[in-house]
């Protein structure tokens, strides 16, 4: 497996969807990193998220599956009623713990897990949402070295989550979703380019 060397982890509830297919169908097809989309779903009626985020993508976006090992330049899309977690072996894990925030899958989770795993080779970005879950994740990335984005809650349908996010830990970037894309290139450009260790940080 090629080496993962930064994972992009995207959080979002009500109005997120247009911002995450947005950002998804800017990136360029040469784009290496991977993504992760936590978006908070019905758990009884099947939203067809894949094929709606695939449409125009120049990326592979497919859900996560239990213990799938994460690969480069694909789009992850956390599946409906379950958490999804980074383990240590840079593979998917899926639980049916309680709901967090209300919610599974859970922001937060995945957020605080991954920061654990991927350190300063992280970037998390909250969108548009209703609540404040992903607020402790993303104060999680920035303790762990990550870099914070988050969607310019002016900008934004529901405003609760990124105004959360923002009240919580010093954000790295606040931006409209039509920049979002353009940082997440210069971001993942960055760290492929450094190629640097654990606990270094791009310049």
């Amino acid at each position: 497996m090629d080496e993962v060397k930064h994972l992009v982890a995207i959080g979002a509830s009500a109005g997120g969807i247009e911002g995450v297919k947005a950002i998804i169908k800017a990136l360029p097809e040469d784009f290496v990193s991977p993504i992760v989309v936590v978006l908070h779903l019905s758990r009884s009626k099947e939203t067809f998220l894949v094929e709606l985020l695939g449409k125009g993508c120049k990326l592979k976006v497919k859900e996560a599956d239990n213990q799938e090992a994460l690969q480069l330049a694909t789009v992850y899309v956390a599946p409906r009623n379950y958490h999804l977690l980074l383990e240590d072996d840079l593979r998917f894990s899926l639980s049916v713990d309680d709901p967090v925030n209300f919610s599974r899958p859970s922001v937060d989770v995945f957020f605080e897990s991954a920061a654990d795993v991927m350190g300063p080779r992280l970037t998390g970005v909250i969108l548009s949402g209703g609540n404040a879950d992903g607020a402790i994740g993303l104060a999680k990335i920035k303790e762990m070295g990550g870099t914070t984005v988050v969607q310019d809650p002016e900008s934004v349908r529901f405003s609760a989550m990124p105004e959360a996010a923002i009240r919580v830990t010093e954000v790295d970037f606040v931006l409209p979703v039509e920049e979002i894309a353009e940082k997440l290139v210069e971001l993942s450009a960055a760290n492929y380019k450094a190629g640097f260790m654990d606990g270094d940080r791009y310049a």
